[in-house]
């Protein structure tokens, strides 16, 4: 790998020195998006995009050294120039493209193809080199659009007005997700764990509309939630924060959920399939579109996505090991 190599430190950049979601501290870090195992704190100099500052100061410390981009606003590092385009999977999420003389290589982080109204669309960056992930690397993983998957969730809540409706998702990005796509059925307020509220509160201050929401914290221990709708994150299943519900109906929203079994193993009683990062049909879209001739998957099913696009697709891809860990498989 010419430009990137993969250092004890994460994916390095010798020609402008950094490092892109370094998991050790290093002098200069490319941020991709705010999850845990892309930004790790202890960095003397981050870059970001500008739209995910205040999750990134939330989660790392309001005192780090911080400086926000715009989407396609070049940086010169170095040798190289470096910028951020969306990768279309969170708030503020980013691909990073460094080019070098006359060699461009694209750094996807994690990144979706499907529609989402809490996030700027997926751009296809052309590039020679391109490092993708692979969380949902096989063919049994085809999403359906989030409208349509949380039509159902909406359905689901409404089935069963005797009980208050649990949804596990994940607080950062899956959870706003839900909130703003449920916008199109209702306007009724959800409650939510303590833990979305605050990420809530990030994202009304960039402008995404959410439905109002209120914390479940807020709410003196003997309050009602018959026919509520509940958000929590799945660190709450199973936790003393559930002794506040009588006999709800609960339900998970993941990408996990196309496995048959996944929800009956994590002890829900309805699963919702709703993914943040690329399905199978959209790793190999991207992938071709990039035109890259060099292909590093990370993170996910490595073998099954790089030996496809060789023998199907004749592109020199191949597995790179990497600390990133995709959707927790939680």
């Amino acid at each position: 790998m010419p430009l990137i190599t993969v250092s004890p430190a994460g994916l390095y950049c010798k020609a402008g020195d950094f490092y892109i979601d370094p998991w050790r501290s290093v002098d200069t870090a490319m941020i991709t998006h705010a999850h845990s195992d892309h930004a790790r704190s202890g960095s003397s100099r981050y870059f970001a995009t500008g739209i995910s500052q205040g999750i990134l100061r939330k989660r790392l410390g309001d005192d780090i050294d911080l400086q926000g981009v715009n989407y396609g606003e070049p940086l010169k590092l170095g040798d190289t120039w470096v910028s951020f385009h969306s990768a279309g999977h969170v708030l503020g999420s980013a691909q990073v493209r460094i080019e070098h003389k006359d060699e461009v290589w694209v750094i996807s982080g994690d990144y979706k193809r499907g529609a989402d109204p809490t996030c700027d669309p997926f751009e296809v960056v052309p590039c020679d080199g391109f490092i993708s992930e692979a969380t949902f690397g096989l063919p049994i993983y085809n999403w359906d659009s989030g409208e349509e998957t949380c039509r159902r969730i909406y359905n689901w809540w409404q089935s069963d007005q005797e009980r208050a409706s649990i949804l596990f998702c994940y607080s950062f990005g899956k959870a706003q997700r839900v909130l703003s796509e449920l916008m199109k059925f209702t306007d009724r307020p959800v409650y939510v764990h303590g833990a979305i509220q605050i990420l809530n509160t990030i994202y009304r201050e960039a402008g995404i509309p959410l439905l109002e929401t209120i914390s479940t914290s807020d709410m003196p221990k003997n309050h009602s939630y018959k026919g509520e709708l509940i958000l929590a994150p799945p660190s709450g299943h199973r936790s003393s924060w559930m002794k506040r519900f009588a006999r709800p109906q609960t339900a998970f929203a993941s990408g996990w959920m196309a496995v048959r079994g996944a929800r009956r193993r994590r002890g829900y009683e309805r699963g919702f399939v709703l993914s943040d990062h690329a399905d199978w049909k959209g790793l190999v879209q991207t992938i071709l579109q990039t035109g890259a001739k060099k292909v590093y998957v990370t993170h996910g099913q490595t073998d099954v996505l790089s030996r496809y696009l060789r023998e199907c697709h004749d592109i020199d891809a191949s597995p790179l090991k990497t600390l990133f860990e995709g959707e927790a498989d939680i």
